[in-house]
């Protein structure tokens, strides 16, 4: 699958598959749909035609650009629902008001047929028409293009706008809100992720966060373990090529960046916190991350020296020392190492999908 950047960002709109029990429209379709029915609101001649079509063409407008259920629209009083001020529906209970933006044109379109004469007669009823006849009406357009009912009812107008925004790179939490659904696990069906997707996410993230970080080494991959205190918690993340690295962390941060096992996570360590010793050298040390590696190369300065290692899944390391240490280690390509750093030396960022 593609990868895809965006601004050094990940942007997961293509990545993502919409489950097989959600009936949805595809932007062809939905592009088809409109045409049909906005020709059978134009073809209509005598002046109750046209108010009549003209307000089923506004009633279904709404629906496909809220995304809100049937009912909700069913019941808007037009007079209040709408901003004075801005392209903005009201929609929801008292006690949950929401608002939802919509397209300039349609704004304008609906405040236009409002303040007409036809439509200065409807104020407050606008939308209270008769629900099994706007189906009836979505169907016969949804016919006239080779539409299936159930591509073209009002719960997949609901879904199609899920679907839009998700693809658009919307959160799926404000979908969620936008929607008007009390849990994400209803929104969850609209945006599924396969390993695959998953695998090719996490790599565009680790790529951007390298890109952005000053620090030398980081290492991809899930959570696998963790242990908390009060105070600190300890994460374990194990990559693909099964090497594991420990971080500990403040309580606050592992619930901030929500790490659980399974969360992708990217570790990164700056070279000055990573120390090397010869792998024949028994020295022990409170590090938690020890990883055997092969020397690439090493960089003199008066000052410091830049060891650059391997690590046998080809995971470049490297180490800022002193000079005086690297003259005493005689490193040189080929050689043997261990790369050690402490586990308050990690630092974990998460991948957002």
């Amino acid at each position: 699958m593609q990868e895809i950047k965006r601004s050094g960002k990940v942007c997961p709109r293509e990545f993502f598959s919409v489950s097989d029990q959600v009936s949805y429209l595809e932007p062809s379709q939905m592009c088809a749909f409109e045409e049909a029915f906005r020709s059978w609101k134009d073809a209509a001649r005598r002046m109750d035609s046209v108010r009549a079509r003209t307000r089923l063409w506004l009633l279904f407008l709404l629906v496909r650009h809220t995304g809100a259920r049937l009912g909700e629209i069913l019941s808007l009083d037009d007079t209040e629902a709408f901003d004075a001020n801005g392209p903005f529906v009201r929609l929801g209970r008292e006690d949950r008001i929401r608002e939802v933006p919509l397209p300039e044109e349609f704004y304008t379109e609906l405040a236009a047929f409002q303040e007409s004469p036809m439509g200065y007669g409807l104020r407050g009823e606008l939308f209270r028409v008769d629900p099994g006849y706007f189906r009836r009406i979505c169907y016969e357009r949804g016919n006239e293009c080779g539409l299936a009912k159930d591509l073209v009812c009002p719960k997949s107008l609901r879904n199609t706008r899920a679907v839009e925004m998700l693809r658009s790179g919307v959160p799926i939490t404000i979908v969620k809100e936008v929607l008007g659904q009390s849990s994400l696990d209803l929104t969850a069906n609209f945006q599924q992720f396969s390993p695959g997707d998953v695998q090719s996410i996490v790599r565009t993230a680790h790529e951007a966060m390298r890109k952005r970080t000053s620090a030398r080494n980081s290492f991809l991959g899930h959570v696998v373990h963790v242990d908390t205190d009060p105070v600190m918690a300890q994460v374990v993340l194990e990559t693909r090529s099964n090497i594991k690295i420990s971080s500990v962390i403040t309580m606050d941060s592992l619930r901030n960046l929500k790490i659980q096992v399974g969360s992708p996570v990217v570790a990164t360590v700056k070279a000055p916190l990573v120390n090397v010793l010869r792998r024949a050298e028994c020295v022990s040390g409170s590090a938690r991350n020890r990883l055997e590696a092969e020397i690439l190369r090493v960089t003199e300065t008066p000052v410091l020296a830049e060891v650059l290692g391997r690590l046998p899944d080809g995971t470049d390391v490297c180490s800022l020392i002193s000079a005086q240490s690297a003259q005493d280690l005689a490193l040189k390509p080929g050689d043997e190492v261990e790369f050690w750093f402490k586990a308050m030396s990690v630092v974990l960022n998460t991948v957002q999908l």
